[in-house]
């Protein structure tokens, strides 16, 4: 954890920010691109909106803060604009409550929004319908290597019984668990959770409900239309390794909801969820080879996991296959 925290310090410092936004951006634009295709190909359903992403700020010092790394971000094709408040409900008028609170905001109008759930339940039926098969009551114990090679995976079924299973390429993409893994082969990964948490509302009072996706800067939290549901996601417990509900951070997100959108859901009618984001110090995730010959990262996504989930599975498999994934990005083999 300590060195997690001093490597997040260094993180922080103008010249890094600037290089892992750009890592950031690149990345995100590929997946948007990518998943376009996806859905073109597929048909895939999952409640999206392309109406781009407001992110409002209710404290004059954050807002200001935002315009350096808001120009970094359009220095690499990323279409962001500066708003005023009023601007800001011109494009969604449900923050016209909130319009003391709102000292300006920014839009990306290309960004899109969706159901991460129905996204990639989605997904694995198609992948499912072209030959994957999902174990998913196995656990995975152990990888096995000799030499430089990953040799198989060691598996635990629900009975309790271990197997071995082995392949030419092996991917290890387990978000928060992945270091744990991996240690035992020198592989060292700066990846840390933070839990988060997610309240989800249905759509009674189409009137007050916003449409477009928004970020409240101030707490941290994305406000998403999903069909005929709402969903305020935010909060980070560093260091949490379990998904236990804490009333407190629940009771605060529904507080902080009905602040800025007064009457817009009935509290009793909240469904409350928590996840792990696996947190690198950059925000930067690691995608690419490792040390070991056949084995192949994709984890540490922290907050962007939905954002760059489709470009970075494009370019994992790229990179796993022996082509060049095309795009600008720090991909490991592993000296970071």
């Amino acid at each position: 954890q300590w060195r997690w925290c001093l490597r997040f310090l260094l993180e922080c410092m103008p010249q890094r920010t600037a290089a892992n936004i750009k890592q950031i951006v690149n990345l995100g634009l590929h997946s948007r691109a990518v998943l376009k295709d996806l859905r073109k190909e597929t048909g895939i359903s999952y409640d999206h909106l392309e109406k781009g992403i407001l992110h409002f700020y209710t404290d004059r010092a954050g807002f200001d803060a935002a315009q350096k790394p808001a120009s970094i971000m359009r220095e690499h094709g990323c279409d962001l604009r500066m708003l005023t408040p009023d601007e800001a409900i011109a494009i969604e008028p449900a923050l016209r409550q909130a319009r003391q609170r709102i000292v300006g905001a920014s839009m990306a109008p290309a960004d899109e929004s969706g159901d991460a759930f129905k996204f990639t339940s989605g997904l694995a039926q198609l992948a499912a319908q072209r030959g994957v098969e999902f174990r998913c009551a196995s656990t995975v114990t152990r990888l096995a290597a000799s030499g430089d090679s990953v040799t198989g995976i060691v598996v635990r079924d629900r009975a309790g019984k271990s197997s071995s299973l082995s392949a030419d390429a092996y991917l290890v993409a387990l978000g928060s668990f992945s270091p744990a893994l991996l240690r035992p082969l020198g592989v060292d990964l700066l990846v840390y959770p933070a839990k988060g948490y997610s309240v989800t509302f249905p759509v009674e009072y189409p009137d007050l409900a916003y449409s477009v996706s928004l970020t409240d800067d101030a707490r941290k939290l994305v406000f998403s239309r999903l069909g005929d549901r709402l969903r305020i996601a935010g909060t980070a417990e560093v260091g949490s390794n379990d998904t236990q509900l804490n009333s407190v951070r629940c009771e605060a997100i529904v507080r902080r909801t009905l602040e800025l959108f007064p009457g817009i859901a009935k509290p009793e009618k909240a469904e409350f969820w928590a996840g792990l984001r696996p947190s690198t110090p950059s925000n930067v995730p690691y995608i690419g080879k490792t040390k070991l010959r056949n084995l192949y990262l994709n984890t540490g996504h922290g907050t962007l996991g939905w954002t760059h989930a489709c470009g970075s599975a494009h370019a994992i498999a790229e990179i796993v296959s022996g082509r060049d994934p095309g795009i600008d990005f720090a991909f490991t083999g592993f000296n970071r």
